[in-house]
């Protein structure tokens, strides 16, 4: 297998862009050589634990990397345990490395096959002869104890901030970079674990700020967040640290961070990412791992992005040695790559017990390597964003009514799914023309804080013709938490806030003014014609009106739900509004003064889903990209090639939907109605993972394709010129 460059020059849209860092040239300019960064798309991730060397079969995992195609590995190296002779005091080597180089031999053995190699660090522990030297190195409690390893009381914690990370692991950094010349290094548990209170750490943040370190954590109280500002300023700081020393070594390799607390930051710094989404856990949705992505996306553009997969249980109790079922692995990868994602598998341990993983990954890279061309995106086609809010998440809640804000994105998330229209995110700090051009729509699900200056973003957005649905809080708050006496965006939502939050709301509901004549009333009500009534959200803002309203959903207020004798409502119908829609020019404005979001997903209420798809749908005001009708539950997304377009078709039709993992895959069929880009023929029609050609009609500027069976993935190739 050949070595691959690619040169990256187009943006999200097609525009030419250039790379950050200091190999940044001026937009537009073509790269002095070839990047590896574009290069890899199926990555093998083992990570080695210390008694590997000498008990493990190298041999066995580079055919295994060579028959599913792996492209790029990425392999444990030093830090906690060096799988190599170090030269390093203090960098523990393997017990069992004797005089062999376990990491070498299986570097060399995966260039030979042509793969990119990445070399993996844990810098976050360390054994007690390295607490002997330096003890100033290893993290420290509230109490002012130094803190043992919460999983392995053998070893110590080390502090994130101080020498041993901005010292120690950058000669290990070093020397791994001499060795072996990898194309970068990814370090794991990199960022340290709560707030650590050594010598260090209270010495700089007292320089900092002129403040101490804050004795708990609580992230709205004042010298909390600056902490956590400090501590982001001090991680960027290491991240830029490692990076310029690996690359004094090797200018075109890179230091990538396993997660950073700034999605924006983040998507500014790093030339490509690994999304470490290992897999589901607790009551989570498996589209969690395409909502990763997504987010990612928003500040990354195109850059590569890798997501890495466990084939282990990632359940509280971590049972790394076994594994997850085949259903799970695929519907986990297949939310991933749908979303644009590059799948890395990562096992941990070189013996391996249970081996039945193996083949549900092998099909897959399979039919990724067979049909790599249509997985090189160049540009999301999604006409809808959801913007997410980062300075929300920090600054924003206290109240009872804040509490589980991030279900309010979850339920929208869910409610696009479920109504199958294709979306991206929006981070909230990037809403320029440049960022905002190519959507139809904008979401905001409770995005309470908002600067004035990203409030008059979002007015210019409509204003040029967008449509916009915003919920509950949404703008009530600036950028750093404090309440406005009204909404930044009630200009736009045409009401003002009355002071007030109701809630928790028993026994509450909406009343539906069906009015046939009325095609908007009909569009927002569809689907619920045989009811006068559904239930109402748990809360909501009270607003007042400052203009004349549409009065499609209106409010019935609680009433009692017991005793049963008491239970009929006093207030038969109000003129509250529960849905306050306007039209401005071409732009459609859609708010909702409850929590129907947070409601949906709390409740997964069918009605409530059914209103929100319908807003959604009547906001979008134009024929979506792609329309797919059939049974099931399926999560649609759309992207552009270079020579072809393709629809996504991930099949979430489960009963273990919400609480993994999945027993079997119960496959649908499905009826997709795609619009072919301007100025492109279609030249024929594929199914990827199912390899069939199918049959396919057109009718003005559609395509209509019908898919026997979706099992998990689906891809509807269009071939274009």
């Amino acid at each position: 297998m050949k070595r691959r460059t690619f040169i990256r020059t187009t943006s999200l849209l097609g525009g030419a862009y250039a790379l950050s860092g200091p190999s940044v040239l001026a937009t537009g300019a073509t790269p002095a050589e070839p990047l590896w960064l574009d290069g890899p798309m199926r990555w093998a991730q083992l990570a080695f634990v210390e008694r590997d060397p000498g008990h493990y079969d190298p041999d066995f995992w580079l055919r295994y990397f060579k028959r599913i195609h792996a492209d790029g590995a990425l392999l444990s190296a030093g830090g906690v345990v060096a799988f190599y002779p170090t030269q390093i005091p203090l960098h523990h080597r393997s017990d069992f490395l004797g005089n062999t180089d376990t990491l070498g031999y299986l570097v060399e053995g995966c260039k030979k096959q042509g793969m990119t190699i990445m070399l993996r660090t844990d810098p976050h522990a360390a054994r007690q002869d390295v607490y002997d030297a330096h003890p100033d190195w290893i993290a420290v409690t509230a109490d002012g104890q130094k803190r043992r390893h919460w999983a392995n009381p053998d070893l110590w914690v080390t502090c994130a901030l101080g020498p041993y990370n901005f010292e120690f692991m950058t000669r290990v950094n070093t020397e791994i970079m001499q060795r072996y010349q990898p194309e970068g290094i990814f370090s794991n548990r990199w960022a340290g674990h709560d707030i650590c209170y050594c010598e260090h750490c209270t010495r700089q943040f007292k320089q900092a700020t002129g403040l101490a370190l804050p004795a708990k954590i609580d992230r709205l109280e004042p010298t909390y967040r600056k902490w956590a500002e400090w501590r982001m300023t001090r991680l960027r700081a290491l991240w830029m640290h490692w990076d310029s020393e690996i690359r004094k070594q090797r200018p075109a390799s890179r230091f990538i961070p396993n997660g950073f607390p700034d999605k924006v930051m983040t998507g500014k710094e790093a030339d490509l990412f690994f999304a470490d989404q290992q897999a589901r856990r607790g009551l989570m949705a498996p589209w969690a791992n395409g909502k990763g992505a997504k987010e990612l996306r928003a500040t990354l553009g195109m850059k590569p992005l890798i997501g890495i997969f466990s084939v282990g249980i990632e359940e509280e109790f971590r049972w790394k040695d076994s594994v997850q079922s085949d259903a799970e692995i695929r519907i986990w990868v297949a939310e991933g790559t749908a979303n644009g994602m590059r799948p890395c598998f990562v096992k941990f341990g070189g013996d391996i017990y249970d081996k039945r993983w193996m083949e549900a990954v092998a099909r897959l890279y399979e039919g990724y390597y067979k049909n790599e061309s249509y997985l090189r995106n160049t540009a999301s086609m999604a006409r809808v964003g959801v913007i997410y809010s980062e300075q929300t998440d920090r600054n924003y809640g206290g109240k009872p009514w804040q509490q589980k804000s991030s279900d309010h994105l979850d339920g929208m998330y869910q409610a696009l799914v479920e109504s199958r229209v294709p979306f991206d995110m929006v981070n909230d700090r990037l809403l320029t023309p440049r960022d905002l051009d190519r959507f139809r729509l904008l979401i905001l699900p409770n995005t309470a804080a908002l600067s004035d200056a990203q409030c008059q973003q979002l007015r210019a957005f409509v204003d040029a013709g967008g449509s916009l649905i915003a919920t509950f809080e949404t703008s009530l708050y600036t950028e750093d938490g404090q309440q406005r006496p009204d909404f930044g965006l009630a200009s736009l939502f045409g009401v003002s806030y009355a002071s007030q939050v109701e809630g928790p709301l028993r026994n509450s509901y909406l009343h539906l003014r069906h009015t046939p004549a009325d095609r908007q009333s009909q569009a927002i009500l569809n689907g619920l014609a045989d009811t006068p009534r559904i239930i109402n959200a748990i809360h909501r803002v009270k607003v007042t009106p400052t203009m004349p309203f549409p009065s499609p959903v209106t409010l019935i207020p609680t009433y009692p739900d017991l005793p049963m004798e008491d239970v009929y409502p006093r207030v038969a119908e109000t003129d509250t509004r529960e849905l306050y829609l306007r039209q401005i020019g071409r732009s459609r404005v859609a708010y909702l003064p409850g929590d129907l979001d947070r409601s949906f997903w709390q409740l997964l209420n069918t009605d409530h889903g059914q209103l929100l798809g319908n807003v959604i749908r009547w906001a979008l005001g134009e024929e979506p990209i792609v329309s797919v009708t059939g049974p099931g539950v399926l999560d649609i997304n759309v992207w552009r090639q270079q020579k072809s377009m393709t629809v996504h078709l991930v099949n979430l039709t489960n009963p273990m939907m919400l609480k993994g993992p999945f027993r079997e895959l119960i496959p649908v069929a499905a009826q997709v109605t795609v619009r072919v880009p301007a100025g492109t023929t279609v030249t024929g029609v594929k199914l990827l993972m199912s390899g069939q050609i199918p049959a396919f009609t057109r009718q003005n500027d559609q395509i209509l394709v019908t898919v026997p069976s979706i099992l998990d993935h689906e891809i509807v190739a269009l071939d274009l010129v």
